[in-house]
């Protein structure tokens, strides 16, 4: 029995056999590909806001647009949560492949939304809510896609690598970042400096509208994952939030504080860094952008190594090391950061920060999933992720600029450890999902 009191041995009748090699590499490439896509359009937003911000926010310094800009960046998270309960039960109701493709759809509609919005000077006012209203259409669509696309790949990934498999999920989260940043790189070698801040900007929109499209198609071919299959065999009951919150308040109430720390130093080492480095630190926005980049990629490569070694050791051993590891750099390395003169010296500080993160991140995903019986996964991975992500992840960036604004930037150094001092002493209470997991199948 699991500390919730559900049974954690499934009944030998409704065990699937395994996936064969081919069939378990296509389901992960599968899920996969709309995760890329999702998260490239969700990073797009901030990896171009120091060239759109001002077409919708004409007045103020470039804190002050940045600070504007962040706060629909923040808003956009508010629709997470919103989106994760509403397709956390149509995944659960209708199966993971249906609740996939209508994520990605909702992204396609937000990405172009934002590509042909007229600014500021055209419309006045109304610019920056067209605005919002594509960052909601994206938050909808990316709460979704979390919980749909976490509880997909790590009910695929099979009992002996369901670190490593799964720590994809992660692997193309970071993916689309990158590739957020090589469309930025691309457009920043080989385009004019003033047209990409007068319509540049809105070229990877549009790539990301499309790429959508195909994704759609991707995703209508995928085979639905077994643990679904058998929980509706099983006649499970059906997903409800009162469900999730009476019968499992402590593994929801521990997604929330591990996602806590996670998602703010997520945000913090990722998205709000590439503004740091030029804001604070005084790099050139190129060369800010080829800082970030270069780590991104190492930390990418960092996942599959975390998630293998989680099935060795224990994923609950790898997230307390990566909260303990972050509790205890995250001031003197930001402060190193924010006075660091080479660029060099940059990469290989943010570049530590992100592989001790990365003890969180690669298994994020898979632990969570690992915490619910399948009736009730999807919601159980999503909603209360997206919750703490909305208030900690979505305000990373507006709550740093505020520190800076105020004259006390070191604050949100603090701010950080704190919070993920708090997730380090969760860790330490979760169980060890690689014997005691709630996916029973193969």
């Amino acid at each position: 029995m699991s500390e919730t009191g559900v049974d954690t041995q499934a009944p030998k009748d409704i065990l699937t056999p395994g996936l064969t090699p081919l069939a378990r590499a296509k389901a992960i490439l599968g899920g996969s590909a709309g995760n890329l896509v999702e998260w490239y359009d969700w990073f797009a937003y901030s990896s171009f806001a120091l060239y759109f911000a001002p077409h919708f926010f004409p007045k103020g310094d470039q804190t002050a647009q940045l600070l504007q800009t962040a706060a629909i960046f923040a808003i956009g998270f508010l629709a997470r949560p919103v989106g994760a309960w509403l397709m956390g039960l149509y995944a659960d109701r209708a199966g993971r492949k249906a609740a996939l493709t209508l994520a990605v759809g909702m992204m396609c509609a937000g990405s172009l939304l934002i590509a042909v919005a007229p600014d500021y000077a055209m419309i006045g006012t109304a610019a920056p809510v067209i605005l919002l209203v594509a960052r909601l259409l994206q938050g909808l669509s990316v709460g979704g896609e979390y919980g749909a696309s976490a509880t997909y790949m790590s009910e695929m990934a099979g009992r002996a690598r369901r670190g490593f498999w799964s720590s994809f999920q992660y692997v193309t989260l970071i993916m689309g970042q990158l590739v957020a940043l090589g469309v930025l790189i691309l457009l920043q070698t080989f385009m004019d400096k003033a047209d990409l801040e007068a319509w540049g900007w809105r070229i990877p929109f549009l790539i990301g509208a499309a790429l959508a499209v195909v994704v759609f198609w991707i995703r209508s071919g995928l085979e639905e994952s077994p643990s679904f299959l058998a929980g509706q065999a099983d006649g499970a009951p059906r997903a409800t939030t009162m469900l999730l919150f009476m019968k499992f308040p402590r593994e929801s109430a521990m997604i929330f504080c591990l996602t806590a720390g996670g998602s703010l130093a997520f945000y913090a080492y990722t998205t709000y860094m590439q503004k740091f480095l030029v804001n604070t630190t005084g790099f050139a926005k190129e060369t800010a952008t080829a800082i970030t980049a270069a780590a991104l990629f190492l930390y990418m490569l960092a996942q599959p190594l975390f998630g293998w070694l989680s099935d060795k050791v224990g994923r609950n051993r790898t997230i307390a090391f990566a909260f303990f590891g972050g509790m205890i750099v995250t001031y003197p390395v930001m402060s190193a950061i924010a006075g660091a003169e080479a660029p060099l010296a940059a990469f290989g500080l943010m570049t530590l920060l992100l592989v001790i993160l990365s003890g969180y991140t690669s298994v994020s995903a898979v632990v969570k999933a690992e915490l619910f019986p399948a009736h009730v996964r999807a919601l159980g991975v999503a909603l209360p992720y997206a919750m703490s992500n909305a208030i900690f992840g979505g305000t990373a960036e507006y709550a740093a600029l505020w520190f800076k604004s105020k004259g006390m930037e070191s604050g949100f150094y603090i701010y950080v450890s704190v919070i993920m001092a708090i997730a380090f002493l969760v860790a330490l209470r979760l169980r060890n999902t690689n014997r005691e997991s709630l996916i029973t199948e193969d």
